[in-house]
């Protein structure tokens, strides 16, 4: 596997120890270009960045080292953790994202993406359940990967949780406090920004969330029944 060096200044300059990194928190750029994405990231007004990012093409660029803390995650939370910066390896891949005109992610851009986790999960010793998407960790204010980002592929080879279907049926649909259950399993898995047993407006931006990445063909922020069984079949996985 190849890795061309592009620099960035945008980044932390104390140096973390290698026990600290925890998570890789995979993104897409949101934007027109792949040059107008690298220009952004190596823009020090921006300031933002990420350890490695992967063109359309499948190229792997490194922009900051893996023992400095790059600035991709912001404002973020998962299970005890906030502001995962400091925890975690950021990737961006190119993809143009919602705003420009969401596209598919290519085939090789993915094959390289699953060369590189194999890489970091391997050397960091990171549980699958810490690869994330950057939504995972920002439900309020990030979509990305997004809905078209192959997770259940990733599952496949080791790099994802994903729920299996092997369980006895259960009716959820006869579950009376379904919103309540709902984000006591959200809770169990990792995600923030609710409380268990107090509506907010936010929940329709948490359960999109949540779909995007495991009911990615229904994201409609409603907890449907395929919604509420999956989120159990994570959340009480053996």
């Amino acid at each position: 596997m190849r890795i061309k060096l592009e620099k960035t200044l945008n980044f932390t300059k104390k140096t973390r120890n290698q026990k600290n990194i925890q998570f890789i928190i995979i993104h897409y750029t949101g934007m027109q270009s792949e040059r107008v994405s690298l220009n952004r990231l190596k823009d020090l007004k921006s300031k933002v960045s990420c350890h490695y990012f992967i063109t359309r093409q499948g190229e792997i660029l490194r922009l900051v080292e893996d023992n400095k803390v790059a600035w991709h995650a912001g404002k973020s939370r998962w299970r005890s953790k906030q502001n995962l910066n400091n925890q975690s390896i950021g990737i961006e891949l190119q993809n143009k994202g919602h705003n420009l005109g969401y596209e598919k992610f290519s085939k090789i851009q993915i094959k390289s993406l699953v060369d590189i986790l194999r890489k970091l999960k391997r050397k960091y010793h990171i549980k699958k359940k810490n690869i994330l998407g950057h939504s995972d960790i920002a439900p309020l204010r990030k979509k990305d990967p997004g809905e078209k980002f192959p997770w259940e592929l990733l599952s496949k080879k080791g790099l994802s949780i994903w729920y299996s279907n092997k369980r006895k049926k259960s009716n959820y649909s006869n579950i009376k406090n379904r919103r309540d259950t709902f984000f006591k399993n959200l809770y169990k898995i990792g995600y923030r920004y609710f409380k268990i047993n107090k509506y907010s407006k936010n929940d329709r931006l948490i359960i999109k969330a949540f779909q995007m990445r495991f009911l990615p063909k229904k994201v409609n922020g409603r907890i449907t029944d395929k919604t509420l069984k999956i989120s159990h079949l994570l959340a009480h996985k053996s």
